[in-house]
């Protein structure tokens, strides 16, 4: 296991909700006030809200929450009741006729792995708000719930995931990730070298390259998928920096998982910033991809 969790990030708090006999729940990240967000999505297949007005050419640069759900495009449901805890602790931006919180979600495909019927509410997501706190879990939690990798081909071979986390330091610099692994491909650690998660035949994995060519109908209809995710650090950074932040972490997804940001994933990243630390976008920028690399990594071995 890597160590470090997003709040190692000091300000940023996290909550979870779960239904486990559903197989499906919810990740709410609780990010201080004066934070900048901007999101990097890669998947062919995404299912977003609030996303758009993160791109470096919009004015709002601020969020007040990030979710992350199951349920596919029926988990987006869960920000609408975090939208409504925030709006009842007055958090949001002043209309002059109350406040308008700004929270983000993106959601994975885990309607296959518990009941087709449940999904993540406006319920669930208020109660992960409330839960809120400088958590250290990981596993089959929250949005990692329903979790499940290395579907190339099919869900009878492919591995339970969940959510994981990881953080890096250097002298005051802090870079952290949170990730829920719901992958079509394969899942590899790079830095200790090793295959985590893929289909197995005669206790060998299959080469996912011979896989993807020699199971077309069933490569197509291999389940759908989605890893979404999050990197935060205390580095000073604007809106067109975090983008190309979250670009950079998203290498972390390619070292990591083969293949990657397919037609039928909905890979998504969001780079959020405290902006307490001066540090130079190229050396956070590689921060962030080992980081979210360990993040993956642990979304394995703790589900």
């Amino acid at each position: 296991m890597y160590p470090g969790y997003l709040s190692d990030v000091e300000g940023i708090l996290v909550g979870h909700e779960e239904d486990p006999q559903g197989g499906t729940g919810v990740t709410v990240i609780v990010p201080p006030r004066g934070n900048t967000c901007s999101v990097d999505v890669r998947g062919g297949a995404p299912g977003t809200r609030e996303c758009v007005l993160l791109g470096p050419e919009y004015d709002v640069s601020e969020v007040h929450a990030i979710v992350l759900a199951g349920g596919s495009a029926y988990g987006l449901e869960a920000a609408s009741g975090v939208m409504k805890a925030l709006r009842d602790d007055g958090i949001g931006f002043d209309v002059g006729v109350g406040v308008v919180p700004i929270v983000p979600a993106s959601v994975l495909f885990d309607l296959t792995y518990g009941s087709p019927h449940v999904w993540p509410t406006e319920a669930m997501g208020r109660a992960a708000y409330e839960a809120r706190s400088e958590e250290h879990r990981q596993g089959s939690i929250g949005a990692g719930t329903g979790c499940v990798a290395a579907k190339v081909m099919g869900l009878e071979l492919a591995t339970k995931s969940g959510l994981g986390s990881a953080s890096l330091r250097s002298g005051e610099l802090v870079v952290s990730a949170l990730v829920c692994v719901n992958a079509l491909g394969n899942i590899y650690d790079p830095e200790a070298g090793v295959q985590l998660a893929g289909p197995k035949v005669d206790g060998e994995f299959v080469d996912i390259y011979r896989a993807m060519e020699g199971f077309g109908s069933t490569f197509a209809d291999a389940g759908k998928n989605t890893t979404i995710g999050v990197i935060a650090t205390n580095a000073k950074f604007d809106k067109t920096s975090l983008k190309k932040l979250a670009g950079l972490a998203h290498n972390g997804y390619a070292r990591s998982i083969i293949p990657v940001h397919t037609m039928l994933d909905g890979d998504s990243i969001y780079a959020l910033s405290t902006g307490k630390v001066e540090a130079n976008l190229n050396v956070v920028g590689t921060m962030a991809a080992r980081v979210m690399s360990r993040a993956i990594a642990n979304a394995i071995e703790l589900a």
